[in-house]
């Protein structure tokens, strides 16, 4: 098996070079892929640019910016809007920012309906159970990102990492990720370096000043130790004893245990979408639905606390 960061490195510098030798072999670099074995045009073209591809593995990460999750997101955002008015929204491992450009994108659940406006960012979302689509978008007040590792925007060379991190046959998420970027060139969405824990109450804080507070991650968590995990936890939990405050999250139990997020024994590595709520000082959480990492598809529970 190819270790994913090699993959990753070579598709980064395939996205550069474009070499037709490989790249013919490529779905999301062109429209009639190759068929057969292309281990031999692979090999060759790691050979020939095997100085950038080692760089590429010594100095970089994995790194995804998966705007599928936004149609995750949207119902639950949409509830706490509905609850207490406009959001100022606070997204945790916002990479590039592309999910604060959520009110942007145009959604269709199925079943379910459709909202938001015309986009080039268009995420299709199949559902399970009585998902609550809204009739509108949820209002945003204001937004911010942080990110230990934010993406320059201006960047191109970090943008096509962005984009060498998902899988060249997934061409639907390749294209959006791709449409996504182009618009937050555009949008310039406010992302900041800094800690997901040692940052995070200042930026609540600062946020809570244009709208309601609501911070966002989605398979963020899974990178903090346990100890880290708790601190995120601990934190919210101290900011909601001073205000009201909501936290939208879409983690896989099994990979950020601690959480306080009902699940099963053992935890489920499924997604696992909840809403949790400190209204005058207490705090409330309710799980809403299972769903598939990249949005595809959302399976709606009834109730929970």
């Amino acid at each position: 098996a190819i270790p994913v960061l090699l993959f990753a490195a070579v598709h980064h510098e395939l996205l550069r070079t474009r070499e037709p030798a490989l790249a013919r072999f490529y779905p999301n670099l062109h429209d009639e892929p190759a068929e057969g074995d292309a281990f031999t045009a692979f090999r060759e073209f790691t050979v020939r640019h095997a100085d950038a591809i080692r760089a590429a593995i010594a100095t970089r990460h994995t790194q995804t910016n998966e705007v599928g999750r936004c149609a995750l997101f949207l119902p639950a955002l949409a509830m706490v809007d509905a609850e207490v008015g406009p959001l100022s929204l606070v997204d945790v491992g916002a990479s590039a920012g592309l999910n604060l450009l959520l009110d942007r994108f145009h959604y269709t659940y199925e079943p379910g309906g459709s909202v938001g406006p015309a986009s080039t960012v268009h995420l299709v979302c199949s559902t399970r159970g009585p998902v609550p689509v809204p009739d509108a978008l949820p209002r945003l007040a204001a937004s911010v990102g942080i990110d230990a590792f934010p993406i320059d925007l201006d960047d191109d060379d970090a943008l096509r990492w962005l984009e060498a991190c998902v899988w060249p046959d997934q061409i639907d998420r390749f294209d959006r990720l791709v449409a996504a970027i182009d618009l937050a060139r555009a949008v310039r969405p406010v992302v900041r370096r800094g800690d997901a824990v040692d940052d995070l109450a200042a930026t609540v804080v600062e946020a809570a000043a244009a709208g309601h507070p609501t911070v966002t991650n989605s398979w963020v968590l899974n990178y903090l130790s346990p100890e880290a995990r708790q601190r995120y936890v601990a934190t919210l939990d101290e900011l909601g004893g001073c205000f009201d405050l909501s936290w939208v999250l879409a983690e896989s139990p099994a990979q950020t245990l601690g959480l306080p997020i009902p699940t099963t024994d053992p935890a489920e590595d499924l997604t696992v979408l909840s809403v949790v709520r400190w209204r005058n000082g207490q705090r409330e959480v309710q799980r809403l639905a299972t769903c598939h990492p990249h949005g595809y598809w959302m399976h709606w529970e009834h109730g929970g606390t």
